[in-house]
């Protein structure tokens, strides 16, 4: 599936958590689905997320803008460098 895609559905549905903080304390608390990360993402904050999504055996994707285009993406008017889209209950 488009990873673009895939944002915005979860976008409307309210699956999605922003921001580095977040997404390293669903991935230490619960087990998101999937987290998404720019490609300006610096790179000591990129191993950490990596890191943690290992542990928790959690899909990691690289977003191929930059983080204002993932925050339109994500329909905020501000960049978002990493989320993590919650799983959806079946």
């Amino acid at each position: 599936m488009n990873i673009e895609k895939l944002i915005k559905e979860r976008v409307k549905q309210d699956k999605i958590l922003l921001g580095y903080k977040s997404v390293i304390k669903s991935l230490k608390s619960s087990r998101p689905e999937i987290i998404v990360y720019a490609n300006n993402l610096p790179e000591d904050r990129k191993k950490i997320v990596e890191h943690n999504a290992k542990i928790s055996n959690v899909e990691i994707k690289e977003y191929p803008n930059d983080s204002v285009n993932l925050g339109l993406v994500c329909g905020k008017p501000f960049p978002v460098s990493v989320l993590a889209i919650k799983r959806s209950k079946k």
